[in-house]
């Protein structure tokens, strides 16, 4: 898996826990999923899909 960068890292919101990350991209307008950084170690967003598991549906 190719390193997160460091500039994406800077912009995106960062959340301290999956569970936290999980509660946003459900209450998202758009389809997100929660990964973990392998930057800064918190959690972000995303909305690519390729690889990532099925959110329950809000």
């Amino acid at each position: 898996m190719p390193r997160t960068r460091l500039s994406i890292c800077q912009r995106k919101q960062r959340f301290a826990s999956e569970e936290e990350a999980m509660r946003a991209a459900i209450a998202a307008t758009i389809d997100l999923r929660p990964y973990r950084c392998d930057r800064c170690g918190r959690y972000h967003l995303t909305s690519r899909l390729k690889g990532k598991r099925r959110l329950p549906v809000a």
